[in-house]
């Protein structure tokens, strides 16, 4: 299994990221990839999920389509590891944006330099939390800038890990799809449409939201 991993993985789907940024998220990323090479890339993935929905800068997607690609077999599985790390992870995002905001909260903003994009999503919390959260996963904007900012807006815990649940399952899950039906063949499809494809989710997620609110209200 260890021997399949051995890809050219520099060369596989970066999943929407830019490697034209600094050399420190270059290094971070081909830290990342470099994961898949090892027996217990399993273990890292989810644990990669978990540090990037609260502080770190690289989205797991990353590692989950290099493991999804070698083997295919595997990829439901992979999107689900990556799925529940990120919800937990998220909510652990949710705890330092509640009660640890101004010593840890405030400082990865500030690495970051996402002041701007905190205050907007301060301001779509207070008027839907949900769909917020729910579109968190298909944006440009780091996922982690959502969980603190759900803590800090005091958004009710349980609406954080629903919509968190469904965003992010949505988002793993589709690229585990597309990876199973057609393989390595779907890479630059992917990675020439990856904005495209998240609008549609984004579409798709509204659209169910407003079905379910109109069907009760």
């Amino acid at each position: 299994m260890t021997k399949n991993r051995n890809l050219d993985v520099k060369n596989l789907l970066r999943s929407g990221i830019s490697l034209e940024e600094p050399s420190l998220f270059k290094r971070l990323y081909n830290w990342t990839l470099e994961w898949a090479k090892r027996p217990h890339a399993t273990y890292a993935l989810f644990v990669l999920a978990f540090i990037e929905a609260s502080f770190f800068p690289i989205p797991p997607d990353a590692l989950l389509i290099v493991l999804a690609l070698s083997l295919p077999s595997r990829a439901f599985w992979y999107a689900l590891v990556c799925s529940i790390g990120s919800v937990v992870g998220g909510c652990f995002g949710y705890l330092i944006g509640y009660q640890l905001f101004e010593h840890v909260g405030e400082p990865i903003i500030n690495f970051y330099g996402l002041w701007e994009e905190f205050n907007y999503i301060s301001k779509k919390f207070h008027e839907n939390a949900f769909v917020a959260i729910a579109i968190a996963g298909f944006t440009p904007i780091p996922y982690k800038l959502f969980t603190i900012a759900a803590g800090v807006c005091r958004v009710d815990f349980p609406t954080l890990v629903f919509a968190s649940v469904l965003s992010r399952s949505a988002r793993f899950f589709a690229e585990a799809v597309l990876i199973y039906l057609f393989g390595e063949k779907i890479k630059v499809l992917i990675e020439k449409y990856f904005n495209l494809l998240t609008v549609a989710f984004v579409v798709l997620i509204i659209t169910g939201y407003l079905f379910i609110k109109l069907l009760y209200k």
